[in-house]
């Protein structure tokens, strides 16, 4: 299983991220102060590291300065939105810079595409019965593949890896159709109402109130 390493000082934030990461299928581990955490990475390794800026015991960046000898990929998450402190951040070596307050959903899909780059992920995921090859972009139920159309198995793959989250309209439709939002939920819903069809997914699938979709799992 993935390990994801959680330094965040701000214990409502790290219960919340460690909550959302778990449920996405990933193993938590979590650190409180930047001392605390260099302790942690003498004798543990991680597939990705979230990283406060603004730390107690040794900031974000003095921590930074150690874990880019590591081979470790980090994700800064703070409330310093200041150009230069990003610049910086990234320039220390940090794959991401995540400004506070954000999105959960947003943040799931910063963290899927550094573990991609570095070959992290698995070929397969598995949700609601069905098993996804993200190789071959083919989709299973009890070993036999279901038929869907582009569009179809996008939304299956954003439903999968986001298990239990209730997904924005404008989330889905910028994740799936690659373009703002405007407004029009017709195609979603037509497309949702194909893939819970096709998927099995019609008690899985379920509408959220104002808000969108979410997989129930």
């Amino acid at each position: 299983m993935i390990k994801i390493f959680i330094v965040e000082d701000e214990k409502p934030i790290s219960d919340l991220l460690r909550m959302s990461l778990t449920k996405a299928g990933y193993e938590c581990r979590c650190a409180f102060d930047g001392l605390e955490a260099a302790d942690i990475l003498e004798t543990e390794r991680f597939d990705l590291i979230l990283l406060d800026v603004m730390l107690p015991g040794a900031d974000g960046f003095e921590l930074m300065e150690y874990i880019r000898h590591l081979d470790m990929p980090v994700i800064f998450i703070t409330a310093k939105n200041m150009v230069e402190d990003r610049v910086r951040g990234l320039k220390m070596g940090a794959e991401d810079y995540i400004v506070k307050p954000f999105e959960i959903i947003e943040l799931l899909a910063r963290v899927e595409t550094v573990l991609r780059r570095y070959n992290k992920l698995g070929r397969t995921v598995e949700a609601g019965g069905l098993s996804i090859d993200t190789r071959s972009m083919t989709v299973r139920r009890d070993g036999e593949e279901i038929s869907l159309t582009r569009k179809e198995y996008e939304l299956v793959l954003l439903f999968a890896r986001n298990p239990g989250t209730a997904l924005y309209r404008e989330t889905i439709y910028e994740r799936v159709w690659g373009s703002d939002y405007l407004g029009d939920s017709r195609t979603i819903d037509l497309h949702v109402q194909r893939v819970r069809k096709k998927a099995g997914w019609e008690d899985k699938l379920q509408s959220v109130y104002k808000v969108g979709y979410r997989l129930e799992v």
